[in-house]
């Protein structure tokens, strides 16, 4: 039985409806793939801009930090403020934060040993200052000195364990088995790999410490210290400083800050504490390393970046540490 026209021409209608149909679907597929690939585009190109803008911010930094050192080469100024003072640029688009402040105002966790050359050993003073910050943070001694055993097993380059420490053994039963480091420490955060240490002893002894990449000890500012780093001199005086006469010490700073460690040494609460020379050696008007963070916040963009920035005493400043995360 043949068709009658008008059943052709419906099916012809309907067939063209359903081409119709699949084409516009396709269409939107088509204009959705294009929008994502443009709005990809755009986010890489502003992403890319926004990290141009914190190199930018680093360069100026390391400038910064260069005439620091060309108004005096002996004794880091204090003036005009720097030190974790946040400055905001307009930029197109957007905004840039800076923030430059001491980046040795710490224990620096790596001096628990001493060497060179890729070969480290323990070093008791690093090792006694650790265990006294911890004590400072009131945080348990028998703990502490559990916590820098291990660390110091972490960095040194034997195979012996001390006695509350650990080498590969201790971690390769874990669930993720895994081995010590064997050299320095490149971020604090490495510490939370460190046998006996959980969240609240890390959360307790981050604001204190840092990982410079070097073994020396903990060289300390007193010029550019806060009230709140106070424990640091605590730390230094091995528990004979209270809490309370070290933030006196550090409130007593003059506006231009202390000519020099002896001058800081022989005030007000310091003078009633005596320092074995290597500990006063720590003590100094001159730093070396400086935190860097950059905020830039462009076209709905954001982008962060931390730096650890070195003053050699020769040559310009440059960067040792980079990173597009904050430091954890």
């Amino acid at each position: 039985m043949k068709a009658r026209p008008k059943d052709r021409e419906g099916m012809a209608l309907l067939t063209v409806l359903l081409l119709v149909a699949v084409m516009a679907a396709v269409a939107v597929l088509v204009l959705d793939d294009i929008r994502f690939s443009v709005r990809r585009t755009m986010n890489t190109e502003t992403q890319a801009q926004a990290q141009w803008y914190a190199a930018g911010a680093e360069g100026l930094a390391r400038r910064r930090i260069d005439r620091l050192a060309e108004i005096d080469a002996r004794k880091t100024p204090v003036q005009p403020d720097w030190n974790g003072r946040t400055l905001t640029f307009p930029i197109e688009d957007g905004t840039l934060s800076a923030r430059l402040s001491d980046g040795q105002a710490c224990f620096n966790l790596n001096s628990v040993v001493e060497g060179r050359l890729e070969v480290y050993v323990a070093r008791p003073l690093g090792v006694q200052q650790f265990v006294a910050l911890g004590r400072a943070l009131n945080l348990p001694e028998g703990r502490m000195r559990a916590v820098a055993d291990a660390l110091t097993d972490w960095i040194d380059t034997d195979s012996a364990p001390r006695p509350q420490g650990g080498e590969d053994a201790a971690y390769a039963g874990r669930t993720q088995a895994y081995r010590t480091a064997g050299t320095l420490l490149a971020e604090v955060s490495e510490l939370r790999a460190v046998k006996g240490v959980d969240a609240a002893v890390y959360s307790a002894l981050r604001p204190h410490v840092c990982a410079l990449p070097t073994t020396d000890l903990s060289p300390i500012n007193p010029n550019t210290l806060t009230p709140d780093q106070a424990p640091l001199l605590v730390m230094l005086s091995d528990g004979k400083l209270g809490l309370a006469s070290a933030r006196a010490a550090i409130a007593a700073r003059p506006r231009d800050g202390w000519s020099d460690a002896n001058a800081f040494l022989s005030q007000g609460p310091m003078a009633a504490v005596s320092l074995p020379p290597t500990v006063q050696d720590q003590l100094t008007v001159l730093t070396r390393f400086f935190n860097l963070r950059v905020d830039v916040e462009i076209g709905g963009s954001r982008a962060v970046r931390t730096a650890l920035i070195e003053k050699p005493l020769a040559g310009p400043a440059r960067t040792v540490i980079q990173r597009w995360t904050l430091d954890e």
